[in-house]
């Protein structure tokens, strides 16, 4: 059999780089580049060690833990412990997801079933079924950005889901809860009464409203009369301007609601002295919360026991 070490070794080495890469981007721990590349090389060193010291202490589980050590150690340095052993576990869950991913879509792209030569059906489970290197090189970077992909929109998610409490608003003596999501970004306020503006979406506000009167709310929105809205709604909506995305003045129709209590931790906070804007539309197409809160109601409103 010939070994083309070089080649094995490079490939091996370009591996090894995109596995502290990505394990890197899941961490969010900042090193530079160089020591990237000097924890490939170490780690890619297993390649000429395995071949020419088959028997030797790092073939072992316990020398390819240690080494695995050196590696993350020479990547990503010291600080404490529990960081250490963070990115080596996670070093570790990066490998198994690209090794795991790669024999899945091996076998995904594989028939197992299939005719003997004696045209009896066979079945095969791919264990055993060796993987080219060839099929190493191009589904590796595959299954890398899908990873990094997935864990990302992961992340993402959990940091909505942080954010989300549960949200009940008056209006006309009617009170209904939602899901609101607290956005740092919103900094929308009335500039007249100074008071905080939280959005809320069709789907919530609806409940509120017979489908004539919604109609009519559309007609305000773009005509900014309120001559056809009922009277009981004409002194509860009021105009908020406000600079849009490129920079444009606008009109965003908002409701004065009685009361608005948001279930905050282990905290129940409730305030009056609030705007309610109108999206004419859902705020996200997952439906996983309907009200777009305002970070400045969790800091100035009036705190009760839950």
């Amino acid at each position: 059999m010939i070994i083309y070490l070089d080649a094995v070794w490079a490939l091996n080495f370009f591996l090894d780089m995109m596995l502290l890469l990505l394990t890197q981007a899941l961490s969010r721990e900042g090193t530079r580049k160089r020591r990237i590349l000097l924890g490939a090389f170490i780690a890619s060193l297993l390649v000429p060690i395995t071949i020419y010291f088959p028997d030797s202490f790092i073939s072992s589980t316990i020398g390819k833990i240690l080494y695995s050590a050196l590696i993350i150690f020479s990547t990503f340095g010291y600080r404490s412990i529990h960081r250490f052993f963070r990115i080596l576990l996670l070093f570790y869950f990066t490998t198994f997801a690209i090794g795991g991913g790669l024999i899945g879509l091996h076998f995904l792209l594989q028939n197992p079933i299939g005719m003997s030569g004696n045209n009896l059906l066979t079945f095969s489970s791919g264990y055993g079924d060796p993987i080219s290197w060839l099929f190493v090189l191009i589904g590796f970077p595959i299954v890398w950005l899908f990873t990094k992909s997935r864990m990302d929109k992961h992340v993402i998610g959990k940091i909505r889901y942080d954010q989300l409490y549960t949200v009940t608003i008056q209006i006309k003596n009617q009170s209904y809860t939602t899901t609101g999501y607290i956005d740092s970004g919103n900094q929308l306020v009335d500039p007249l009464s100074k008071k905080p503006v939280i959005i809320c979406d069709e789907f919530f506000l609806k409940q509120w409203f017979t489908d004539e009167e919604w109609e009519l709310l559309r007609v305000v929105q773009d005509t900014l009369d309120f001559e056809p809205l009922p009277k009981e709604w004409q002194n509860k909506i009021q105009i908020v301007p406000y600079h849009g995305v490129e920079g444009k003045s606008m009109f965003l129709i908002t409701i004065r609601p009685e009361q608005l209590i948001v279930y905050y931790n282990e905290q129940k906070i409730v305030t009056t002295k609030l705007l309610i804007g109108i999206q004419f539309a859902e705020l996200v197409k997952d439906q996983s919360y309907h009200c777009l809160l305002h970070p400045q109601i969790i800091k100035l409103a009036s705190v009760h026991s839950a």
